[in-house]
């Protein structure tokens, strides 16, 4: 059997299907995820972000356009351009499914299937995907990302930017162990996709892991891998991401709140660069580049006995801090127009730019969430707006809000109240917005804003979400 990589997203109303799939489909893609219906679509293509959607045609949808399968394929090719499209059809639909591939889909399969015709037609898919991204991604040139789904992080004129760009260059076609800091928002997981882009190991897979997000007792077999029988529910032999990453990049996001105990044990990994299975006693050799992130001052967690030196020495070969958008306040329009030109284009709206005044004022903002909240004000301004220029009105950043950061930039008495409550609404309105976008599902909410579960359940407890 072939490695298994690539993830893969059925949206299929027929339950048997799904269930019959999401046994057949594991033992060729690391990911498999199921929905009835593309009701949830749009979320789950940003949370899930798929390589391939096998996608049924007909739907019990309000759509009325002729065929469902159609109508989503070609939704799908607008929001995710490089993930590709399989239609699932019956023999009655086979003319619209060559409609459909006409449209850009990739192929169909005709129900009932064969398995052996499935899994070559859904790998072949799988694998053009993965390639184009990794083309995708290194053609841009004034550009970082290469995540699939999400919007690529503009480099910009900045001093700060332009120095880690110049060292972006020289360390990212190396194997360098990279560590990248910085606050939530300011684009560490989409550099880690740009390096591994850029990096010599760009045609095998990147596999990204939320450290903060793996509970404690599923730790060592999610990195590491488990045998069959190594515990009560380990039905079957589970590859660990460190395997699932062999020959490619491992990206280690949130390491900083990995606990004590465990680092040790991701310490010994690392520096054997083999894994042993829970359960087993094979020690398996994995060949990736590492690349970690965190929002923590490490320097601090060390000397505070919170994280193992050793260990920080081991991840720290080369370290990229990014800096907040608050210090590279002449990007901040030209991401905002790029923000645009993505919602735009994903909600089928008719905006070109900003005027004057909505400039002034995004340039006059903290962004205590950096790019990751002026890319959801300009989401929800793009989707509320009436214009085709936003305005200050469309950005919706109230008068009180902004006099407050000013005089608090100026250094004006009397205002870190201000500042302090409008932050907290800022951070309040990015919970709703990600749990909202999410439909409520805490994982995918705490990856969109880029914090631990922890995190997430504390923040909603304290505004009573």
């Amino acid at each position: 059997m072939e490695k298994k990589n690539g993830k893969i997203l059925v949206v299929d109303d027929n339950l048997g299907i799904r269930q019959a799939l999401k046994i057949l489909l594991p033992m060729y893609f690391e990911a498999v995820e199921t929905i009835p219906s593309p009701s949830t679509l749009v979320s789950t293509l940003e949370s899930f972000r798929p390589d391939v959607v096998l996608l049924d045609m007909n739907f019990n949808t309000s759509i009325n356009t002729g065929n469902e399968g159609l109508y989503w394929a070609g939704e799908i090719k607008k929001m995710a351009p490089d993930v590709e499209v399989v239609l699932f059809t019956a023999y009655a639909d086979i003319q619209l499914a060559v409609e459909g591939m006409k449209r850009g889909a990739f192929d169909f399969i005709v129900k009932p299937w064969d398995n052996e015709k499935l899994i070559e037609v859904l790998t072949g898919a799988r694998d053009k995907a993965r390639k184009a991204m990794g083309r995708d991604a290194r053609s841009k040139s004034s550009m970082t990302g290469g995540t699939p789904g999400m919007t690529a992080m503009f480099w910009g004129t900045s001093k700060p930017m332009t120095a880690i760009r110049k060292a972006f260059e020289k360390i990212a076609p190396t194997d360098a162990t990279v560590l990248i800091t910085g606050e939530n928002g300011t684009g560490k997981d989409v550099l880690a996709w740009e390096i591994h882009a850029h990096s010599l190991r760009s045609g095998e897979p990147m596999v990204a892991v939320d450290a903060g997000a793996i509970t404690e007792t599923l730790f060592e077999s999610e990195l590491f891998g488990h045998v069959k029988g190594a515990f009560t529910d380990a039905h079957t032999d589970h590859v660990g991401k460190f395997e699932q990453a062999d020959g490619g990049t491992l990206f280690l996001d949130e390491i900083g709140n990995i606990p004590l105990h465990l680092q040790a044990k991701l310490l010994r990994v690392i520096q054997n660069r083999s894994v042993i299975r829970v359960g087993g006693t094979e020690a398996r050799p994995v060949n990736i580049r590492l690349i970690c992130a965190t929002n923590m001052d490490l320097e601090a967690l060390v000397r505070e006995g919170r994280f193992r030196e050793d260990l920080y020495y081991r991840i720290n070969t080369v370290h990229i801090a990014l800096p907040p958008l608050r210090e590279r306040t002449e990007d901040i329009v030209p991401l905002a127009e790029r923000f645009i030109d993505e919602f735009s284009l994903k909600y089928h709206r008719q905006i070109s730019g900003l005027d004057d005044s909505a400039a002034e004022i995004l340039k006059g903002q903290r962004w205590s969430g950096n790019i990751r909240e002026l890319r959801n004000r300009i989401e929800k301004a793009v989707i509320l707006s009436d214009s085709k220029i936003l305005s200050a009105k469309d950005i919706q950043i109230d008068a009180q809000s902004q006099s407050g950061m000013t005089a608090m930039h100026l250094g004006i008495p009397g205002h870190s109240r201000l500042d302090r409550e409008s932050m907290a609404e800022e951070d309040e309105q990015m919970v709703r917005d990600a749990m909202e976008r999410t439909r409520g599902n805490i994982s995918a909410a705490a990856k969109m804003l880029g914090v631990s579960r922890p995190t997430l359940y504390a923040k909603l407890k304290k505004y009573g979400l």
